[in-house]
């Protein structure tokens, strides 16, 4: 059986119940990269601690396949397991300071346009947490409000604020170094 061509419950079921590790590698296969860009967001750049969270979301997730219950798409359960990680690492390292200097994200950004990428990445830096994952959800990972709320475990009023709030100081950083809206 080709499980490229397998939807991700029937995946899951695979996983879960018969311990089907060629199932499981190919949700990997189709989520590593959008699981990594949103860790390079969150961590402005930081590609070595980016791939080490995606593993351990990766391992996390397969440690608890069994208990995807299918309430909401295996994306969001899994985005769900990346944000709990990103959490505990902020909270229990507390290095985001560390983090979030342009010299860590001038060291790792992979961009053609790397003064746009620390631009970007500064922008983001001006963002409380709350609001950098939001924007980064939305924004760089096309996930709708309801999704980002249930990523999140917040009330969707809740996400739309920190998406306002986030959008409009990147917008004001932006705007403030050399960015505008006629160009």
């Amino acid at each position: 059986m080709n499980v490229a061509v397998l939807n991700d419950i029937t995946l899951v079921a695979m996983a879960a119940e018969q311990h089907n590790r060629k199932a499981f590698n190919e949700l990997v296969v189709r989520y590593q990269s959008p699981i990594r860009r949103f860790f390079l967001n969150q961590t402005l750049g930081n590609k070595p601690l980016s791939d080490d969270l995606a593993q351990d979301t990766f391992v996390k997730a397969y440690l608890n396949i069994a208990k995807f219950r299918g309430e909401a798409a295996f994306s969001t359960w899994l985005y769900r397991i990346a944000y709990n990680v990103f959490y505990d690492y902020t909270r229990n390292n507390k290095q985001t300071d560390d983090l979030e200097t342009q010299e860590v994200a001038r060291q790792n950004a992979d961009f053609t346009d790397t003064t746009v990428a620390l631009d970007i990445y500064e922008a983001l830096n001006t963002l409380s947490s709350y609001e950098r994952t939001c924007v980064t959800l939305q924004l760089m990972e096309g996930q709708p409000i309801d999704k980002i709320a249930l990523i999140m475990g917040m009330a969707t009023g809740t996400v739309k604020s920190h998406l306002f709030r986030g959008k409009e100081k990147m917008t004001r950083y932006l705007k403030e170094n050399g960015y505008d809206r006629k160009r």
